[in-house]
Order: structure tokens, then sequence, then C-alpha cells
């Protein structure tokens, strides 16, 4: 696909429009297809345009903070798996026992479905959502079935 900036020549209106390519430009420019959006005027060319590349420099800064983010992301798994104790579709339950003094207080995560977060956060139970990067794979055996608690 490319973009090309284009101009009317009946009434000078300035738009773009995406083409599957150069010859496809050209073809649907032949058969009068490109109209202005302003007049619906059939005369349209290409405007002079610059070429979007990326520096050397642009592109190793955007790769190495690709790779930062995804070391972040990594380490920040590694904690989840090896501090917290997953508790499956169980967590809004484990986390309101916590909340209320009927178990012990530990690091845990694990699945609620909407209803339960809202109804988590309206009682104040302290519990946020853990972005995807950050997610573990889910061990075979939740935490609560491992007796743990």
């Amino acid at each position: 696909m490319i973009r090309y900036a284009l101009i009317c020549g009946d009434c000078e209106h300035l738009f773009e429009a995406w083409f599957a390519g150069s010859e496809a430009f050209d073809r649907q420019v032949k058969k009068r297809l490109v109209t202005c959006p302003d007049c619906s005027g059939a005369n349209v060319s290409k405007q002079i345009m610059a070429p979007s590349v990326r520096s050397p420099k642009q592109a190793a800064a955007r790769r190495e903070a690709s790779q930062l983010a995804e070391e972040l992301a990594r380490k920040a798994r590694d904690h989840v798996a090896r501090n917290f104790d997953y508790v499956g579709d169980g967590f809004a339950d484990e986390a309101r026992a916590m909340y209320y003094g009927e178990k012990d207080d530990r690091p845990i995560w694990g699945e609620t479905t909407p209803e339960e977060s809202a109804a988590l956060a309206e009682e104040g139970v302290p519990a946020a959502p853990l972005p995807r990067a950050f997610t573990p794979k889910v061990p075979r055996t939740p935490a609560s079935k491992r007796n743990l608690n």
C-alpha cells in the first residue's frame, strides 16, 4: 500500500489517498476514478512528496527501546512467577478473604470477571490488572489447590 498526497487541478484542494501501488493509482486516474472530495473533479495529480525513511540512528534507537521493554516485561513475568501464588479464577475470593482478615496476606495473581473486578474496587479491596506483557504462563496447578493457604 502507498499513500499519495494529491491535489485537485480544478479547485486546488489538497488531500491524501491510499492505493495498492503506483500502477493502481495510474490506472484509476486514467479511468477518472480518483476524484476530489471537495468538488468531485477528476483532474487529480500527485503532489511532490518526501519519503518517510528512518535514519539508521532512529532505527537503532527504536530497536534498543523495544529490547529494553521486552527485558523489563521478562523480568516482571519472572518476578510474578517466582514470588506470587497463582490462584486462578478464585482471585476475587482470595483477595477479599485477605482484605477482611480471613486469610494471611500474600502476593497472589489470577483471573476475575469484569463484574468481580468492579465489586472488588467498590469494596476497596486493593487489586489491579496485571498487564498482559507482565503475566507469566499459568502454572498447571493453582496455588489454592497446592495447599499453600
